[in-house]
């Protein structure tokens, strides 16, 4: 076979085996004609069907060509910052929802510097895109940005429409003492006018009564503000007469006109009744019975930096409530001050991912108009304490205190007595009526630990140990001048325990046992077992 360098080709080509053969027809070896012949024949087989030879060796080395690009890539994200910018913001796949409403969730784009950002964005867009539930799927990717300017990036957004702009759910529910079992449904319509609008109507209805109806609209964006807007009708039925014995109707507007992941603005209009079936309702119960109108303005400011609100290990939650009751000349429209206040704290101690979490809630209403000082305050707007509820996932004011039952704690006052026809008193004792205080505060301290099973650890499950106390108070009609700090101390309730917890996403399932160290006559508490089923 002739030698590469024996041949002069005329001009460079990129295949030099092609150019040996091409000159090897020119010159004329005969003593080699022959292999060179076969080689030929070889060649001109191999150029019949070079794709699959192609096929083979490209995808190969651009595969190992893009793993290592990609490694690379993977590297550099975790050991450094990788300068990038958005340049654009690119929407597909909406077909009624408008553009604007997808652009100001993807707003927060504009402010990414870093490749770290932007993915880190993305995140938290698809998320805020999939909370408006009118989309079956959100996909975001990133794109070069245009060649004339280098560390830029196109973000794709691409969302799917959901496919039936109907949906609803129905259940049948438990309420936890207050009410009797209910069976509970919400229809909605989805993104109607292409503005991500939910329209939706809801009901809940007892064995033996309807107890909530309602309607309402949400608009994510509403005029293009920052903020949404809900606006609701209500029809609410509560029955309290084994606790308090009265029944309360309302009916009215709620309208939120501020919503942040810190603040809320409520502005809340309805018409009140308290009813007596009974009869037996005592003399503080019977002052407040009737009709009366709710105006009010309710602010809530709220930051939760703890790890999780399920199982807290590290981190504080913060609360503040205002509301302010009263704004309607009606004389029958009930004026009152109200306050409440949460914080939490969990400790991480660092053994078997074990943490003590502390808190405190505080609450005061008060009225306020004309001759205040001898006014009752509004009996719905008190302060209860006791129920089913965990104080350590809720942020709602003081209203659990370990171990009692709904509505548990004094203050009381007995119930009216009822004579026979023969006009003796019925010898059955009709009981108190739990009136809740103007002032409350509770505190707990809960340590949990994980169990040493390892079963029980990757399922979350795990023990805690808790102890908690509770109080409250009347100062209105004049009862404050009797208030004493060292009084009100003294007054606490006290119960410690132990128990299981099971989170349930998005509950906690506690299965405790309670001791009450402290507790007075008509208190609705004592050593038991129970179960707190709580958000």
């Amino acid at each position: 076979m002739a030698k590469p360098d024996e041949f002069k080709p005329d001009s460079p080509s990129e295949n030099p085996k092609t150019e040996v053969d091409d000159e090897n027809g020119d010159d004329g070896y005969e003593e080699e004609e022959e292999e060179e012949t076969e080689e030929h024949e070889l060649d001109e087989e191999e150029d019949d069907e070079p794709e699959p030879q192609l096929r083979g060796r490209i995808p190969q080395s651009a595969v190992r060509m893009q793993q290592a690009k990609l490694q690379g890539l993977f590297q550099r994200l975790q050991t450094q910052t990788v300068p990038l910018r958005v340049h654009d913001v690119l929407i597909k796949g909406n077909t009624k929802t408008k553009d604007y409403l997808i652009e100001s969730e993807a707003a927060l784009f504009k402010n990414c510097t870093t490749m770290q950002q932007i993915l880190e964005v993305s995140r938290a867009v698809n998320f805020r895109l999939q909370a408006l539930e009118i989309f079956d799927s959100v996909k975001i990717t990133l794109d070069s940005g245009p060649p004339e300017l280098p560390g830029t990036s196109n973000v794709i957004v691409e969302v799917q429409e959901a496919k039936s702009p109907l949906s609803g759910e129905i259940g049948a529910y438990t309420k936890a003492e207050a009410r009797s079992s209910t069976v509970e449904g919400t229809l909605k319509f989805k993104n109607i006018f292409g503005h991500g609008d939910l329209w939706d109507g809801s009901f809940a209805y007892g064995w033996d009564n309807l107890a909530e109806l309602s309607a309402g609209v949400h608009f994510p964006r509403f005029r293009g503000a920052s903020f949404p807007l809900d606006v609701r009708a209500f029809l609410l039925s509560q029955d309290w007469l084994q606790f308090s014995s009265f029944k309360e109707r309302s009916m009215g507007l709620s309208v939120a006109l501020l919503s942040s992941t810190n603040h809320d603005l409520v502005y809340n209009l309805g018409w009140r009744t308290l009813t007596d079936p009974s009869q037996l309702a005592s003399r503080s119960v019977r002052m407040q019975l009737g009709h009366s109108l709710l105006s009010s303005l309710k602010y809530t400011f709220k930051v939760d930096r703890r790890n999780s609100p399920l199982r807290p290990v590290r981190g504080y939650a913060f609360a503040a409530t205002s509301q302010i009751a009263g704004l309607a000349p009606d004389s029958r429209c009930s004026r009152f001050l109200r306050q409440e206040v949460d914080l939490r704290y969990a400790i991480p101690l660092g053994i078997l991912n074990s943490a003590l979490n502390l808190g405190i809630s505080g609450g005061i209403v008060f009225p306020w108009g004309t001759g205040f000082k001898t006014l009752p305050s509004p009996l719905p707007d008190r302060f209860f304490l006791g129920g089913n509820s965990s104080p350590i996932s809720s942020l709602g004011g003081p209203t659990t205190v370990w171990g009692y039952r709904t509505r548990g704690l004094d203050p009381t006052e007995p119930r009216r007595q009822l004579k026979s026809n023969g006009g003796d008193e019925d010898a059955a004792d009709p009981g108190v009526d739990f009136l809740g205080g103007d002032l409350a505060v509770t505190a707990f301290a809960d340590l949990s630990l994980d169990f040493p099973l390892r079963w029980f650890r990757d399922r979350g499950i795990h023990g805690h140990i808790f102890a908690s106390a509770g109080s409250l108070e009347r100062l209105t009609q004049n009862a404050y001048k009797d208030f004493s700090l060292q009084k009100f101390v003294s007054s606490f309730r006290t119960s410690v325990g132990a128990g299981i917890v099971v989170p349930i996403q998005p509950f906690r399932l506690e299965l405790n046992y309670y001791y009450m160290l402290k507790k007075f006559e008509h208190d609705r508490g004592k050593p038991r077992f129970g179960v707190t089923f709580s958000m």
